[in-house]
């Protein structure tokens, strides 16, 4: 597997790591839906979270977070709306982002809660 794809697995496990500590359930894993690729999906309390994972190197070219681009919005958009359908569940949904810089071994994970609202 390519190195950068390995950087991105490690990445979506310190994330899980991190959501566990936190009190989150993981509840699904890389969920596909048509183009869309859902990297987390997890629960806590009365609250889906939708989570996509960024990892970075350093931050040399801005931070993990602003890799989330509109298109990249629309598609998480549209295939969690397919999952809260196709499972018939009625939860809060909310969307975070986990931006992790990984740089020589020193990692930084910041969790942006609500990174961005769907009108």
């Amino acid at each position: 597997m390519a190195e950068h794809i390995d950087f991105g697995k490690n990445g979506e496990e310190l994330a899980v790591e991190f959501l566990i500590k936190n009190g989150y359930i993981i509840v699904e894993r890389n969920w596909r839906y048509q183009k869309a690729e859902i990297d987390i999906i997890a629960q806590k309390q009365n609250i889906l979270a939708v989570i996509e994972v960024k990892t970075r190197s350093s931050s040399t070219f801005g931070n993990p977070q602003d890799f989330v681009k509109p298109k990249k919005i629309k598609l998480l958009v549209n295939a969690v709306n397919e999952y809260v359908i196709s499972k018939d569940i009625d939860v809060q949904v909310r969307f975070d982002i986990i931006a992790i810089i990984n740089q020589n071994n020193h990692i930084e994970i910041e969790h942006l809660e609500d990174a961005y609202y769907i009108f």
